[in-house]
């Protein structure tokens, strides 16, 4: 999980997507929470971003 080279993160500035991201939390499964660990490492992603990723995709955007 990296921004393309050469792009710094700054705190309240969107770098991957057009809006800053905020704390949520959800409840899962100890087993459901290991499978997304799992296969967010397999996209090289974080479990956040595996998330915003999927939902992004089901929603069309």
């Amino acid at each position: 999980m990296s921004t393309s080279k050469g792009k710094k993160r700054t705190r309240n500035i969107p770098v991957l997507h057009e809006q800053v991201k905020e704390q949520h939390s959800i409840m899962v499964t100890p087993a459901t929470w290991k499978k997304l660990q799992a296969l967010a490492i397999d996209a090289d992603k974080s479990v956040s971003e595996y998330l915003e990723t999927l939902i992004r995709t089901i929603d069309g955007d």
